[in-house]
This record gives C-alpha cells, structure tokens and sequence, in this order.
C-alpha cells in the first residue's frame, strides 16, 4: 500500500500504522477512558442526512469562506496538533507548507516540534497558534510576544486540558515525549526501521516552543499526561482568557467550548471565535460530539462570533452538514496526522486534495454554489 493507494481516512490510517510504531501510532489514534466519545464524534454525523436540490446551474463552486479575518480556498484547516516530528521527520514544517499549498490554515501547538519562528520563516500561509495557560505566567506571555513578532494571524486558547485526560493506550504502549525504549516498545520501534533512522538522524526532537524556558519534555522523557499535569495552570479562569484576549489584540478563539453558556461568554469577554471541541475524544469520555452540540449553539450565538466544528471530521459531507447547521468552517486533526505519517508533506497534501475534491463534487450534488448557500434547508435529521 502506497500513497496513491489512500482514497479516505481510513486508508490513511492503515498506511500511518504501517509505517509509525505502535507506541506512536496509537497516540494518535486513541482517546480517554473507553474511547465513546471519539467514537461518537465521527458517527453523530449520521444522525441527519443531506438534502439536495437539482438543476441548479452550479458550474464551479466557491469553497472559500472568511475566517480569523482571512479568506481561505478551504472551508477546512489544519487543527493544532503537538510532536509532529514524532510521526514524520519533516513535522509542522511539512503541515505548514502542504496548508499554504492549499491556500488554508496551519495551526501551530504550544507543543510544536519546530518552533513559531521556523514555521514563519518557512510559510507565508495564514497560520494560527494555539495557546496553553502555563503555570509560569512569564511562559505564556513570551509565547504570545513571539506569535505577534513572528507575523501569526490569529490565536486560539485551549481551555478543555487544565488537567490530561486518562489516555489508557498511552499507559499501555509507554508513550512519552522523546521516545523512550520500554521492553514493550522496544519491539514495534525495531519492525520500524525507516522510521528510526529518520529520527535518529535528523534534527533532535525537542518542544521547540518551550525548550528555552523547561527541559522537561525534550530532553528528559516524560509522559504527555504527566506534561500537562506539571506545566499547565489547573487553575485556569474566564480572567485568564480575558487576559489572553487583550494582550494578543488580534482574531481569537477559544478551544475547547460545548455548552451553549460558554458560547455566551465567549462573545461577552470579545473572542472573535469559539472552536467546538472535545480535544478529539482524550479529554473528558462520555461527554457530547461538537457536532452534537452545533445546532444549539449556532442558534444562540450564530453571527455573533465564527464558529469552528472540530472533531470527527473524516469526509467532504461532514464539513457540508457542519456549515448546513452553522459553522463558519471546520478544522481536522487525526487525519491530517495519519496523513503526515503515511507519507510526509505528500501526504498532507494527498488528504487535502481528497477533502477538496469531495466537498468540491459534494456541493455540486447537493446544488450549492458556495458556501454561502449552505444552510438549514440542506438538512433533515432521522
């Protein structure tokens, strides 16, 4: 199986298992406790089906919409993802150079493997960074400094991972950051040559955003969940979005909201977006779908702030039903990521190209001409 062979998700995922060790690959792939939230992020999409009207002189449609301020060829983009480096040696660099290809975002974690300098010397693409509330206050103020310095176009603070979310595959395999041999492990990295000599003999892995400021995570191996728990402030507050918002003085959006009380108070404290997000299923098992949760809340705060679906996100249909019910666009991570690993910038790409085409030939079917056009009428539930 190559590259050419990866038609949708799942044959992404295949490859990425292929070539990434197992410790890797299910980081990617997992979610918290029994894992029924990742699973109900993609399979709420079922619940209300497509209505299409016919004749409707289509001829080429507009995908493009207008977020964070800037007009993208995609109503799709790069979610923030952290240790990119881990699943292909090129990482964000490859992530951000196939997103400027394609003419939409990439977002940069506070846990990037190339740092927000590198990426913006690299890219001229619109990019986003995403921010973690650190316990070291002086941490994420030099980060925001560093994204103005640097020529970022908009921010986005994860509220949803003041403490990790208990990630059991993690616990299994021996995930830590750098990669640690475990007797487990050791194994899986040995059936991966490829992968381990691209790691060994390019640049070291570090979290090159915070490498400056704490070793821990880069040069020592520590446990993602244990990262979290030690860096990041338990204590985060609606005052610490607050101050976020106005030191950073451009678009912003908070990640990581599911209620409609939150969407609210979004829109009170001046954030000019709000990402629907349950972190992709690692935080809290059990709770709604974002898309299980779009409809109340683009009917209570829809025009007044943009709203992005993240999370589940594995076709052209599911970006179309999004849109349909209210959100101004919508963003994926775990396909992205299989993608990079199945191949690298070829593959982030080849992902791109596939999405595009889908929602491409999706909105002629459905008898759209742009994004625009989508709406309420383009539903009907089950």
């Amino acid at each position: 199986m190559n590259l050419n062979d990866c038609y949708n998700f799942e044959d992404f995922r295949k490859l990425a298992k292929k070539n990434l060790p197992a410790p890797i690959f299910h980081y990617i792939d997992g979610g918290a406790d029994d894992e029924t939230t990742l699973k109900r992020n993609t399979e709420s999409f079922l619940k209300c089906d497509l209505v299409p009207n016919i004749l409707a002189s289509v001829g080429e449609p507009d995908l493009s919409t207008e977020v964070f301020g800037q007009k993208i060829d995609l109503p799709i983009f790069l979610s923030p993802t952290a240790m990119q480096r881990l699943y292909h040696h090129d990482g964000d660099k490859a992530s951000a150079r196939a997103a400027e290809k394609f003419g939409t975002f990439y977002s940069m974690s506070t846990m990037a493997t190339s740092s927000i300098e590198e990426i913006a010397n690299i890219s001229g693409g619109p990019k986003l960074f995403q921010l973690y509330i650190h316990k070291d206050q002086g941490l994420t103020d030099n980060l925001i400094d560093r994204c103005k310095s640097s020529g970022f176009k908009a921010m986005c603070l994860t509220v949803d991972t003041v403490v990790a979310g208990n990630r059991e595959r993690d616990h299994r395999w021996g995930f830590t950051t750098p990669p640690k041999l475990t007797l487990k492990s050791l194994m899986s990295f040995a059936m991966h040559p490829k992968w381990a000599f691209n790691y060994l003999t390019h640049e070291q892995f570090q979290l090159a955003n915070v490498s400056h400021w704490t070793k821990k995570g880069s040069s020592i191996a520590k446990g993602v969940m244990e990262y979290i728990n030690e860096q990041y402030d338990p204590a985060m507050s609606w005052k610490d979005a607050e101050y976020v918002v106005k030191k950073w003085g451009g678009p912003f959006a908070l990640k990581g909201v599911m209620s409609v009380e939150d969407a609210k108070r979004a829109v009170d404290i001046g954030a000019s977006a709000i990402m629907l997000s349950n972190h992709g299923g690692r935080q809290l098992d059990g709770s709604r779908s974002p898309f299980d949760q779009l409809p109340a809340i683009a009917d209570a705060v829809g025009g007044k702030i943009e709203i992005i679906l993240d999370g589940g996100i594995r076709r052209g249909t599911h970006v179309l039903k999004a849109l349909s019910l209210g959100a101004t666009a919508c963003s994926f991570g775990k396909g992205f990521l299989f993608a990079l690993g199945a191949g690298g910038q070829k593959g982030v790409e080849q992902i791109l190209t596939r999405m595009r085409d889908e929602i491409r030939r999706d909105m002629i079917l459905l008898g759209c001409k742009s994004i625009k056009e989508l709406n309420k009428t383009k539903i009907a539930y089950r």
